[in-house]
């Protein structure tokens, strides 16, 4: 992925073809990311969500617009992604909207 700020897709596949575990990670992932609403219930951030691929794939949607309220936390995503050498799709911005 380049340095440019766009919407993308983190993928729970590694680039040699592995699933990643913990099966639960999608949801550990957006959980970090979740705050307490109105309602005082938590709720996954509207940057941050779990997906799912057409392959099935356990997924996180990144929306680029978390970039301009919270820098670190789009880094931070990216950063694991590679860490944990997931696979990372860039999104058109509609597509990551919720």
């Amino acid at each position: 992925m380049t340095n440019k700020i766009e919407s993308f897709v983190i993928v729970g596949v590694t680039s040699a073809n592995k699933k990643f575990r913990p099966s639960d990670w999608a949801d550990r992932l957006c959980g970090i990311m979740s705050a307490f609403g109105a309602d005082n219930r938590m709720m996954y951030s509207p940057y941050v969500r779990p997906s799912c691929t057409i392959e099935g794939h356990k997924s996180v949607i990144v929306d680029a617009r978390l970039y301009d309220i919270e820098p670190l936390a789009y880094k931070f995503l990216i950063n694991f992604a590679n860490d944990n050498d997931l696979t990372i799709e860039p999104i058109a911005p509609d597509e990551a909207e919720a």
